[in-house]
């Protein structure tokens, strides 16, 4: 099993938060919908507690660089949630147990598993672990990840990126969005985000574009 620290009274829900939908039904998709929600709750407590002067503007966009696709793909790879995944031979083929929304979407379904396997409490306790350095690392910022990287750009002298739905899919009231967020200069960079609205899918696009061109230092 995974690194995760928990130990599952009912191995079926570990199994089924780990099966993606193209391995059929039942799959992980309504486990992740609490998980997304779980999540929110207990990131939110923590950056509360954390800023206790920051605006809830502040504590907002704290929250969407913390849980978006990519930070959630490396927690998940940190408890090699991927050597564990059930995939349908489609996405097997493709590699998606690499692909960082499968991870995500994946770790999500995870945490309500333990949810409904114990209590909140322990849900809690779980998530804490996970993000209470990343909380106290993340930097305090007033200007979301669209913003930054605009001005990134501009500072320099180059174009402005290049944003495009790639996908939407889900009922009406729980809809995720997949948008894709591309510059060309000083390189070709892009990078997809997901989002339950497409402001927010933008926003984690641009964080992870914004984190690519930092890490390269051109």
């Amino acid at each position: 099993m995974t690194k995760l620290t928990y130990r599952f009274r009912d191995p079926a829900l570990a199994q089924l938060a780990l099966t993606h939908r193209s391995a059929g039904k039942p799959n992980n998709e309504r486990l992740e919908f609490l998980g997304d929600a779980l999540l929110g709750v207990v990131v939110a407590e923590l950056l509360y507690e954390a800023h206790p002067h920051a605006s809830e503007g502040e504590l907002s966009r704290l929250r969407a660089q913390l849980v978006n696709g990519q930070t959630l793909a490396v927690i998940a790879r940190e408890l090699e949630l991927g050597d564990e995944l059930k995939l349908g031979s489609g996405e097997l083929k493709s590699g998606g147990f690499r692909r960082d929304s499968i991870l995500a979407d994946a770790f999500e379904a995870l945490l309500a598993a333990i949810y409904l396997d114990s209590d909140f409490a322990t849900c809690r306790e779980a998530v804490r672990e996970l993000f209470a350095e990343r909380v106290a690392a993340i930097p305090r910022s007033s200007k979301d990840a669209k913003t930054r990287l605009q001005e990134w750009l501009q500072a320099r002298g180059w174009p402005l990126p290049n944003y495009e739905l790639k996908d939407s899919y889900g009922e009406d009231h729980a809809k995720t969005f997949d948008v894709s967020c591309a510059i060309i200069e000083p390189q070709p960079i892009s990078a997809e985000g997901r989002g339950s609205s497409r402001r927010a899918a933008e926003q984690d696009a641009a964080e992870a574009v914004l984190r690519q061109l930092q890490d390269s230092k051109p």
